[in-house]
């Protein structure tokens, strides 16, 4: 067997043992749909550098309170953002540095 071959053969046999298996790569594509919708972008870039409450998205984003409520519904369902009571008051933030660097790392890749 020519040698090419035989390293292409190696090299597909190594990516088909590391390929994820479907549910992880399901819960994948399912995270990056989350991103794919803008509202829920303009929502977390607000949370980027500080927590805020469902009212003071709304005014940021000139949306209405309950759109903002519905899309943060969505967001924590799928880890990506959190909140905390304060008083009578419920406060956003994102969930964590990963959240954080995915939204860097797009904004990144789309300023280039």
């Amino acid at each position: 067997m020519d040698q090419s071959v035989m390293e292409h053969e190696s090299t597909i046999k190594e990516i088909s043992e590391c390929m994820p298996n479907e549910e992880i790569l399901y819960d994948l594509a399912e995270l990056f749909r989350v991103f794919g919708d803008s509202t829920r972008i303009k929502i977390m870039y607000t949370l980027f550098e500080s927590e805020l409450c469902v009212n003071d998205i709304a005014e940021v984003l000139d949306m209405t309170q309950s759109a903002v409520s519905h899309q943060l519904r969505v967001l924590k369902a799928n880890k990506l953002v959190k909140f905390r009571r304060d008083g009578k008051s419920i406060i956003y933030s994102l969930d964590d540095d990963h959240v954080r660097s995915i939204l860097a790392l797009g904004m990144e890749h789309v300023e280039e």
